[in-house]
């Protein structure tokens, strides 16, 4: 049988070849794509650049950080939306809360569906005072009744997943969910570290032109680390009191003044901390220039994954596998799924061992197996790792 992201696959595999992803089961695309080779070219430009521009080099860094800020204010059909660009995406919603009068207003509404960037540190400011209000994550309308009957004028934000990182489904919710955020005056704050260049979204149709969002380049952006944003307003007057001096680059060569006010930048750097290492974007912009010249719009990654998902999970479910041992964790409508196929079962982290002494990559936590692929996956891969799934969860049972 043919597929059509099978034609795309085969011919970004040559493209692919430091990372080998030709000769080996990847199926960690969720948590780490592979890079493609052009992404050395960018590691090495940035060596020479520091070498030959020494500290000047950083004109040409903040030239890189525009190409990712480009990038996604055309995935997110954002044209007025401000990137603030960070090493993780935990230090960008650290900056943002403490910019939060979270002493007359110690609620935060959220989900047990979290991330643990976003749940661990919540967690930790509850044992400390805070109000983490946890409601179910899913995608009935009960999402929204939750958030409207625990809103109130004690609460800072609300801050939920678009695409949950256990289950893959994707929150439907959004829209109506800023719609009740704003007519309480309480900020929105969006993880989309597992929908960005994976489920298209355009900000201005959903109406989210007031929300935060986190997004990170680990993942489906094949960008590799360091590479992070929080997009915010344009109309954004926050000033967090975790700040660093990049917050205000444009003014350092004003006298210091702490009588006054501390200064931040008009633009998009109001939630920046310090001196980075500004390679990760070097790398980043090469990745982006690649996608283009492939022609991996938004649409076309949707189309392949909802395809490459949906050959994963036909294909698990004509395995003989006893369901009270490996399960689907939803049974949604593929169009609720976003990037990975979700699997339930108690033996999640010891499957995924026997997998990976197979060479085979997949991913657990907890209860929960993930397999992710990625534009360069092929459809014989997909046949070979659920084969082997099936494999290894027979040679468990006996």
């Amino acid at each position: 049988m043919s597929y059509s992201f099978d034609k795309k696959a085969q011919a970004l595999l040559p493209h692919y070849s430091h990372f080998n992803v030709a000769n080996r089961l990847l199926f960690t695309g969720h948590s780490h794509q592979a890079w493609p080779d052009v992404a050395l070219e960018g590691q090495t430009e940035y060596f020479h650049a520091s070498a030959n521009l020494v500290d000047k080099k950083w004109d040409l860094a903040f030239e890189k950080t525009e190409i990712l800020r480009g990038y996604l204010r055309e995935f997110y059909d954002d044209p007025d939306g401000l990137y603030c660009r960070e090493e993780s995406t935990h230090f960008l919603f650290v900056s943002l809360m403490s910019a939060w009068d979270l002493i007359n207003k110690p609620k935060i509404i959220t989900t047990d569906g979290e991330f643990y960037s976003l749940s661990r540190q919540l967690a930790r400011l509850a044992e400390t005072g805070l109000d983490v209000v946890k409601i179910p994550a899913g995608i009935s309308d009960d999402i929204v009744e939750n958030i409207r009957k625990n809103l109130d004028d004690k609460t800072s934000a609300v801050m939920i997943s678009r695409v949950y990182f256990q289950s893959s489904l994707i929150n439907p919710h959004l829209t109506e969910i800023a719609e009740l955020c704003r007519k309480h005056g309480v900020p929105l704050v969006i993880d989309d570290y597992h929908g960005t260049n994976v489920v298209p979204l355009s900000i201005q149709d959903e109406g989210l032109e007031d929300a935060f969002v986190l997004i990170g380049g680990y993942k489906y952006l094949q960008w590799g680390e360091a590479n992070c944003f929080l997009r915010f307003p344009k109309d954004c007057s926050l000033r967090p009191v975790i700040t660093g001096w990049f917050a205000s680059f444009g003014s350092l060569q004003k006298k210091q003044d702490f009588s006054k006010p501390v200064e931040f930048d008009p633009g998009d750097q109001r939630f920046a901390s310090g001196t980075y290492d500004p390679s990760s974007q070097f790398r980043a912009a090469k990745v982006v220039e690649f996608f283009k010249k492939h022609s991996l719009s938004s649409k076309v990654l949707r189309a392949g994954y909802q395809e490459q998902i949906g050959l994963l999970k036909n294909l698990f479910l004509e395995q003989d596998i006893d369901p009270a041992i490996l399960r689907l964790t939803h049974n949604e409508d593929l169009s609720m799924n976003g990037g990975f196929l979700s699997l339930h079962s108690t033996h999640a982290v010891a499957i995924r061992k026997r997998l990976l002494e197979k060479d085979v990559f997949t991913d657990a936590r907890d209860t929960i197996l993930r397999l992710g692929p990625a534009p360069y996956t092929t459809s014989q891969q997909i046949y070979d790792v659920i084969g082997l799934l099936s494999e290894t969860v027979t040679e468990m049972q006996s």
